[in-house]
């Protein structure tokens, strides 16, 4: 999949107005201390630019951060390096993982989950974290829920207009897949430069998930409606899991 290639550089931009990540840490921090985690090791999948991997890795004494993103990985190591952060960058499928390591804490935030798309790869990447979690260690993930993709986000169009960005993002949803396509202009001195990205998310059901969490051997702790302590309903658009080994 082509992404997150030129869209790295401006991705904290265009995402800060939506996502609070202090807030998400704090929740997901809270988590470690009402399940009495050790805080030594910790993983963030699917880091992106590090937003969520800065903001809990300041609790931990060892950092991880896999990504399948070059671009992505390095905006995240400059921003924990110039907060003297350390940690290990790995360039890794999620539904692949061979680090090699147990974590204390696991976390994959904003929806990647949603990226992947077969059936065997989405078991894989269940197995692949439980192989890497410690006894009694957490896994924390978020998914964007079926009415999400399938009544807001499919067969919808927006755009979005700033100074120096301006973006159009089309979506086509067809049998649970939403197809993205976002075409950005973004200013480069006085002209403005096009580049062009192509996601592509699944919508899957609570049930079809937790089955497979139940499959893999996780004990599912708490469901969250958006990293806050309120029901799930129907509409609920971000559903998040935590799961215990």
């Amino acid at each position: 999949m082509d992404c997150y290639r030129r869209f790295a550089s401006i991705y904290d931009r265009l995402i800060k107005g939506d996502i609070d990540y202090s807030t998400w840490a704090e929740k997901i921090l809270d988590i470690c201390e009402e399940f009495e985690i050790e805080k030594r090791d910790y993983l963030d999948l699917a880091c992106g630019t590090g937003n969520i991997t800065q903001e809990i890795s300041k609790d931990f004494i060892n950092t991880w951060a896999v990504d399948l993103s070059y671009n992505m990985l390095t905006e995240a190591e400059e921003k924990l390096r110039e907060k003297g952060i350390k940690g290990k960058f790995i360039c890794q499928d999620i539904s692949k993982l061979t680090l090699n390591k147990e974590f204390d804490l696991i976390t994959c935030c904003l929806d990647s989950t949603n990226y992947l798309i077969k059936d065997s790869d989405i078991k894989s990447y269940f197995q692949s974290v439980f192989k890497h979690l410690k006894k009694n260690g957490i896994f924390i993930f978020d998914i964007n829920s079926y009415y999400k993709l399938t009544n807001i986000l499919g067969n919808n169009i927006y755009n979005y207009d700033e100074d120096d960005v301006y973006y159009i993002w089309e979506n086509i949803l067809e049998h649970d897949i939403v197809d993205m396509y976002l075409t950005f202009f973004v200013r480069e001195g006085d002209l403005y430069k096009r580049f062009d990205e192509f996601h592509r998310e699944r919508a899957y059901t609570q049930n079809y998930i937790e089955t497979l969490i139940d499959e893999t051997g996780f004990q599912i702790k708490q469901i969250l409606n958006n990293y806050e302590n309120i029901p799930i309903d129907n509409k609920c658009e971000r559903i998040v899991y935590v799961l215990k080994r």
